[in-house]
């Protein structure tokens, strides 16, 4: 009796891991329709993505001007499973976010590179300016720009910080343009200017006195 209840037991227990073996690989095989999940070595790294245009050590500053465009690039490393488009924003220092690039910060997942054109954007969108300050560029994968790394995934980048500016347009001279910072060197290059002939009279007075002082002795 008690070895039928045993063996009765196994066989319920044999179903039941027969039952969610099945359940598990038929949910594996249904994983973006009947594709089956991307296989990730073991002890493979998070997928990462370096900066290499501007480099990161450099202070970059770049123009909100007609035809002055600015280009990203980067590198991949430990990439197994290529994410199917990326996307590239800069947040600034105010907290907004703005696409970069031509198509709305979305670009293909295997980009390595990104022509933006800020005074195009600044154009098309003046509900939303870019501002002259400091910017943060983020780009991310399939998994968004909060995922966590994950062996074999691109991890989120963040590690490039820019900033903008806008310059000013030209002002002739004949239409009123002064140099805030030259008038006060006013006062000292005309002292500069006069001190040549200030040294000349002082020779002219030595050498005239000189000059009657032989007289005298002659």
């Amino acid at each position: 009796m008690n070895r039928h209840f045993d063996l009765q037991r196994r066989q319920q227990n044999g179903n039941a891991s027969a039952s969610a073996s099945a359940s598990i690989s038929g949910s594996a095989s249904l994983v973006n329709g009947s594709t089956p999940l991307p296989t990730v070595p073991i002890g493979a790294q998070a997928g990462s993505l370096t900066i290499t245009m501007p480099p990161i050590q450099s202070n970059s500053f770049y123009k909100i001007a007609p035809s002055e465009y600015i280009t990203f690039g980067w590198n991949f490393s430990s990439i197994v499973v290529t994410p199917t488009a990326l996307t590239v924003a800069a947040v600034g220092a105010n907290g907004n976010t703005y696409p970069v690039g031509p198509t709305d910060g979305v670009i293909p997942g295997t980009a390595q590179s990104v022509v933006w054109y800020p005074y195009g954007y600044q154009t098309a969108n003046p509900s939303l300016p870019l501002v002259q300050a400091s910017y943060t560029l983020h780009i991310w994968g399939d998994g968004g720009p909060s995922a966590f790394p994950s062996p074999g995934y691109l991890a989120p980048n963040s590690q490039l910080v820019f900033a903008m500016y806008t310059p000013q347009a030209y002002t002739p001279l004949a239409s009123g343009w002064q140099c805030a910072g030259c008038s006060g060197a006013l006062p000292q290059l005309k002292i500069n200017s006069a001190f040549p002939g200030v040294v000349a009279m002082i020779v002219i007075m030595l050498l005239s006195g000189f000059t009657t002082l032989r007289r005298v002795w002659d």
